[in-house]
């Protein structure tokens, strides 16, 4: 690990003049992914700005009858929040899929939304990576890669590496929104299909964060209601990423909504695939993962996804 400078933030928006001010100035919370990167020198922070002691950590309700929970609130706490498993399930749900609880107990909020991929390409300094190096090419994509965790719609030519966030992936389905302070002490809010980007030409810049930009709370609607469950398809039953997670919402009448994990650069959800829900899982998919460009070793994430949801609408709502 490379030597850095080190401070304790003072509040929101300093932290955010700081980082913008200081070239290669890093957030850091909990840790569990940006030490792990810096341990590999992927990740080259020269300075980090604790935010830990910015009191970020509380879940409150809101106006409109919704929550807003602080960056800083750490996934146990979220998942373990009395409102959230009562109106939001499948939040709860996909937080206890991810990670193990050691890490659950450390990881916050907006870290987790801001965690990086988990291709191995990214992971090895050997391999090209235009997410780690802008312009070195994709080893992913490259003849005789290895690409069954990989993405199958939503990527480029230049990266076809997936989000790994379970939690991310409810927020998508919640219509969460991402609040923020900027460098100038303004306030933002993100909605969570913008915040995340696709890779494009540029698979570097990951969400639509100006630099020195700082997650402050997540806030989610008043409940939408209806059935919540959440499915993790893996190569293990705990402490992996998924090779495909499915989040539903199904309201009686058979409407709702759905959202991927483990297929794209982020969560992955459409308006036009909700409304396929009363046609069947068939349909949704169609929909969903229509122009997904899979390689010869991850096109099976087609099937899964499909039969996934289709095991998730026809479960009763105890074993889901």
């Amino acid at each position: 690990m490379r030597a850095f400078s080190y401070e304790k933030a003072r509040d929101p928006a300093a932290a955010a003049a700081r980082a913008a001010e200081i070239d290669g100035a890093r957030f850091i919370a909990g840790g569990t992914n940006l030490v792990d990167l810096m341990k590999l020198e992927i990740e080259r922070p020269g300075h980090l700005i604790d935010v830990t002691g910015l009191g970020l950590d509380e879940i409150t309700g809101t106006d409109d009858g919704g929550l807003r929970i602080g960056a800083l609130v750490s996934n146990t706490a979220l998942a373990a929040d009395s409102r959230v498993r009562h109106d939001y399930a499948v939040l709860s749900r996909a937080i206890v899929a991810g990670a193990s609880g050691q890490l659950r107990n450390k990881a916050t909020t907006g870290g987790n939304l801001l965690q990086r991929t988990r291709c191995p390409y990214f992971y090895d300094t050997d391999q090209a990576c235009n997410k780690r190096t802008p312009g070195s090419g994709c080893a992913a994509l490259s003849a005789g890669a290895f690409s069954r965790q990989l993405g199958i719609v939503g990527t480029s030519d230049s990266c076809i590496a997936t989000h790994p966030s379970d939690m991310a992936v409810a927020m998508r389905i919640l219509d969460a929104e991402v609040e923020t302070v900027t460098p100038s002490g303004d306030t933002r809010r993100i909605a969570i299909e913008a915040f995340h980007r696709l890779p494009g030409d540029t698979p570097e810049r990951e969400t639509a964060l100006a630099p020195g930009e700082l997650i402050t709370a997540v806030t989610l609607p008043a409940p939408v209601g209806g059935h919540h469950a959440y499915h993790k398809a893996r190569d293990r039953a705990s402490y992996a990423f998924a090779l495909v997670s499915v989040a539903l919402i199904r309201q009686p009448d058979g409407s709702g909504r759905v959202a991927l994990g483990g297929v794209a650069p982020k969560p992955w959800r459409s308006a036009e695939a909700d409304a396929e829900l009363p046609n069947g899982a068939a349909a949704v998919m169609a929909r969903l993962l229509e122009g997904a460009r899979p390689t010869d070793q991850n096109a099976f994430k087609i099937t899964l996804a499909e039969r996934t949801l289709a095991t998730l609408m026809a479960a009763p709502s105890s074993e889901e």
